[in-house]
C-alpha cells in the first residue's frame, strides 16, 4: 500500500539521516510514496516506507518531496511532526458520509484532531460516540485507555434512548423521594435510573451518524415548542408493585407528537429505527418493591406535589449494548493486580459483571469487564459496591422546553460534562424540620447485626492449632496474626480446634468498628452474641471502644449460633461455658435465659430447623429489650445477617442454595441495620451507621529463603 503524509510543524534536523534540505521540513511539503510500513494511507505529504534502514524509536523513514523522490532524499521523520490525513479507502467513505449527510461544523472539528493523532477513523468515531461527542481530548483519552480493548475494532454501535426529564423544584422533590424511599424501604427497580418519562425504546445508531441524531432532536423540539404545555399534569397511581405519576389529557398527546417527530427525523437523517413509547406516559417512583412497603412509599410520594415549578428537558442518552443485562459495580478503592489476569481498579471506575459467567471466580472474587479500559479480568468483590444501571450512561444532547416568554428555547448544543449528575445534588444545609426528622430517627429502636472479625483458621487453615501448640499442649505465637494469648478452658488447648479465636487482625477489625460506632453517635443499649468465642470476643472489643464494657453485659444466645450442618463432626462443637468466659474477663450475663440453650442445639440440623431457630431467637432478643429507644447489637456469623433480619422484616426464608452463596460473600464485620417504625408496626432495612472495613491480604514472608535465594 502506498500513501503520503502532510507535515504539521517546522522541524530542524538534529541527527544524521534527517531531512537535509537546509535542515528544515516545511509544512505542506509533499513527496512521492514508497510502500507503507502499516495499513494507513495518507492523502498528501511525505511518504512512510518500509524498504529502508530501520529508524530509531519515535522516527519513521521517509522520502522528502524537496529531494524529488530520489534515494538520496531518504529521511528520518519524527512521528509527532506528521499528520495522517486519510485512512483506508473504506474509512474514507465512512468519513465522507458524515460530511455529506449533515454539514455540521462540529463533526469535522471533533474528528480531525483524532485523525491527526493517527487514530483510525472508525475507532475515532467510536470513541466520540462513547464519550458523548464532547471534546476531542476526551475521545483521545478514551482511545488511549482502550488501547488493549479486544473489542476496539468491532463494529458495535451504542444504544440510544430519549427521555423527558424534570428540572427545578420538582426534580429536587423527586430526588428527595429517591433518597428516602431507598433509606426506608431498600432499593427497588426505580432507583436504577434517574427521574424521567420514557419517550422511546433503546435503539442503535451507527457511530458516524450520531451527529444526525442531534439534528433530529432539534427539529422535533422546534416543531412542538409552541404547543408544549407550560405545566405537565401528573396523576399519582399506586398498585402492589408499582407507584408513579401518569400523564393524562392533551399534554400527553403533545409529548407523544414530539416522540413521533423525533422517530421520523431520526429515520430520515440517521437511518435509525426508533420505536416511540406507545404505553400511557408515566414517571415511575417505585417498581417491584415489597408489598409491605407500599404504604410507606405512598406516604413519601404524597410529599411530591406535581405542581412544583419545572422545566422539562428532552435528553438523549446512550449506553453500551453489550452490558444491558450485566451488573454494574463501582470501585471503592485502588487495586493493583498481583496476577496478569486481574484488573487494575481506580476509585470511581465502573466494572460490568455477568452473574451467569462466574464459575471461574473463587470466593470473594468476580470476573468483570472494565468500562474504562474494556479489558476483562478478575477483581476483588470487597473493593466494589453495586452501582445503578444508569451510572454508566452518557448524556449526549438536551432540548429544554422553556417556560419563559423568550421565544428562543434553550437548545443544549453541548454535551453534558457530567454523567447523571442529577442524581447527586449538592449537599444543602439542614433545616429545622430535617433536624427534627433526624432526631426522630435516632430515637427509634433498632437492631444492628454484625458478623464477627477474622478467625485464626480463616488465615492459617484447619491445621492452625498444630502451628501454635507445643508437644506438651502449650500455646505459642508463630506469627503476629496469631493472638498474643488464648483464654483458659476446661478441655485445654484442643478445645479451640472447632471454636477458633479471633486473629490479631480480627481484633483490630473489631476495635475499628467499635471506634466508628462511637463516632457515629448511636446509642447501644444491649448486646447479644453467638456462643462462639470469636463472636464473644468481637462484642467485647466493640464495647471497649464504645466505653461500655463495664456498663453493658454480653448476653450469650446459642439460638443465633452458626448452622450446625456446616460444623465439622457429628456433634456440636464444645463451646466455652459462661463460667469460663467470666474467668477469661468477658463481662457476660449469667441472668439471661436464652431461647435455645447450648444443649438444645442439634448436630447437622436441617435448613428449616436452622431458620426456625434463628427466627425464634431474634424474636426473644427483641422482646427481652425495653420498648424505649436504643440499638440492640447482635454479634453473630455471616449467616446471621440474613437469618436474623428476614424475620424482623417479615420476609420468607431465602432459598437454601441462594443462602449458601450469599453467606460466602459477607466480609468480617459486615453489618445489617433494621429500624422499627412503631406507627406502622413494621421494621425496615436501612443503611448501617458506619461503613464497612476493607483491606487487602498480606502473605507470609520467609526472610531466609529471600536472602539465600532458595
Amino acid at each position: 500500500m502506498k500513501g503520503t503524509t502532510n507535515f504539521l510543524f517546522h522541524y530542524k534536523s538534529k541527527r544524521n539521516g534527517e531531512p537535509a534540505a537546509n535542515g528544515l521540513v516545511q509544512p505542506g511539503n509533499i513527496s512521492k510514496s514508497l510502500s507503507l510500513v502499516d495499513s494507513i494511507v495518507t492523502a498528501n505529504g511525505m511518504v512512510v516506507g518500509d524498504g529502508v534502514t530501520q529508524p530509531a524509536c519515535g522516527y519513521q523513514v521517509a522520502i522528502s518531496g524537496m529531494t524529488a523522490g530520489t534515494r538520496a532524499g531518504e529521511t528520518w521523520l519524527p512521528f509527532n511532526y506528521r499528520r495522517q490525513e486519510e485512512m483506508a479507502a473504506g474509512e474514507t467513505q465512512v468519513y465522507a458520509k458524515v460530511n455529506s449527510k449533515l454539514k455540521a461544523r462540529s463533526a469535522a472539528s471533533l474528528l480531525d484532531p483524532l485523525l491527526n493523532l493517527g487514530f483510525p477513523a472508525h475507532t475515532a468515531l467510536k470513541a466520540l460516540a462513547a464519550t458523548g461527542r464532547k471534546t476531542a481530548e476526551e475521545a483521545a483519552d478514551w482511545l488511549r485507555c482502550h488501547c488493549n480493548d479486544p473489542s476496539l475494532d468491532d463494529p458495535i454501535p451504542q444504544e440510544y434512548a430519549l427521555f423527558l426529564c424534570p428540572t427545578g423544584s420538582l426534580l429536587e422533590k423527586l430526588q428527595e423521594f429517591w433518597r428516602e424511599s431507598r433509606r426506608q424501604c431498600t432499593k427497588n427497580r426505580a432507583h436504577e435510573v434517574f427521574p424521567h418519562i420514557t419517550l422511546c425504546d433503546f435503539f442503535t445508531c451507527e457511530d458516524q451518524k450520531v451527529e444526525c441524531l442531534y439534528e433530529a432532536l432539534k427539529r422535533a423540539g422546534d416543531k412542538v415548542l409552541g404547543s408544549f404545555p407550560p405545566a405537565v399534569p401528573l396523576v399519582l397511581h399506586s398498585s402492589v408493585s408499582y407507584l408513579g405519576f401518569f400523564v393524562n389529557d392533551s399534554p400527553a398527546d403533545v409529548i407523544r407528537e414530539f416522540a413521533m417527530t423525533f422517530a421520523t427525523e431520526a429515520a430520515i437523517l440517521a437511518d435509525c429505527t426508533v420505536k416511540p413509547c406507545t404505553k400511557q406516559l408515566h414517571l415511575t417512583l417505585a417498581h417491584k418493591f415489597y408489598p409491605h412497603h407500599q404504604r410507606t412509599l405512598e406516604q413519601l410520594a404524597r410529599a411530591v406535589h406535581p405542581g412544583h415549578s419545572c422545566q422539562w428537558t428532552a435528553a438523549l442518552y446512550s449506553r453500551d449494548m453489550r452490558f444491558v443485562h450485566y451488573q454494574t459495580l463501582r470501585a471503592l478503592f485502588q487495586y493493583k493486580p498481583q496476577n496478569v489476569d486481574e484488573l487494575t481498579l481506580s476509585p470511581g471506575e465502573y466494572i460490568f459483571v455477568d452473574p451467569t459467567q462466574q464459575e471461574e471466580a473463587s470466593e470473594g472474587w468476580a470476573i468483570g469487564i472494565s468500562q474504562r479500559t474494556g479489558c476483562r479480568g478478575f477483581l476483588p468483590e470487597n473493593y466494589t459496591e453495586r452501582a445503578s444501571e444508569c451510572d454508566t450512561w452518557v448524556k449526549h444532547r438536551t432540548y429544554t422546553f422553556s417556560l419563559a416568554l423568550d421565544p428562543n428555547p434553550r437548545k443544549d448544543g453541548e454535551a453534558s460534562s457530567r454523567r447523571n449528575g442529577e442524581l447527586l445534588p449538592p449537599p444543602r444545609p439542614r433545616s429545622t424540620g430535617s433536624l427534627q426528622a433526624l432526631q426522630a430517627a435516632i430515637v427509634r429502636r433498632s437492631v444492628l447485626v454484625v458478623r464477627h472479625g477474622e478467625r485464626v483458621d480463616q488465615i492459617f487453615g484447619k491445621s492452625w492449632l498444630q502451628q501454635c501448640s507445643t508437644p506438651d499442649g502449650k500455646y505459642y505465637r508463630p506469627d503476629l496474626n496469631f493472638p498474643c494469648s488464648l483464654p483458659q478452658r476446661s478441655n485445654g488447648i484442643k478445645g479451640f480446634e472447632n471454636d477458633p479465636p479471633l486473629s490479631s487482625c480480627g481484633i483490630f477489625q473489631s476495635r475499628t468498628a467499635g471506634e466508628a460506632l462511637l463516632d457515629s453517635g448511636i446509642r447501644i443499649t444491649s448486646v447479644f452474641t453467638s456462643p462462639a468465642l470469636r463472636c464473644v470476643q468481637t462484642a467485647k472489643h466493640i464495647l471497649e471502644e464504645l466505653k461500655l464494657e463495664r456498663k453493658i453485659k454480653i448476653r450469650v444466645e446459642p439460638g443465633i449460633f452458626e448452622w450446625t450442618k456446616w460444623e465439622t463432626g457429628k456433634t456440636t462443637p464444645a463451646l466455652m461455658t459462661l463460667e469460663e468466659l467470666k474467668e477469661a474477663n468477658f463481662n457476660v450475663s449469667t441472668e439471661y435465659r436464652p431461647a435455645f440453650p447450648i444443649a438444645s442445639l442439634l448436630p447437622a440440623e436441617s435448613y428449616d430447623e436452622y431458620v426456625h431457630r434463628c427466627a425464634v431467637s431474634v424474636e426473644q432478643v427483641v422482646s427481652s429489650c425495653p420498648q424505649d429507644a436504643g440499638v440492640i447489637l447482635i454479634v453473630g456469623h455471616g449467616s446471621t445477617l440474613d437469618s436474623c433480619t428476614r424475620p424482623l422484616l417479615r420476609l420468607p426464608p431465602r432459598d437454601c442454595a441462594d443462602f449458601a452463596q450469599l453467606v460466602r460473600k459477607i466480609p468480617s464485620l459486615g453489618m445489617c441495620f433494621c429500624e422499627e417504625n412503631k406507627e406502622e408496626g413494621k421494621w425496615a432495612l436501612v443503611a448501617p451507621p458506619v461503613k464497612t472495613l476493607t483491606h487487602g491480604s498480606n502473605s507470609a514472608f520467609n526472610w531466609r529463603n529471600w536472602i539465600l535465594g532458595n
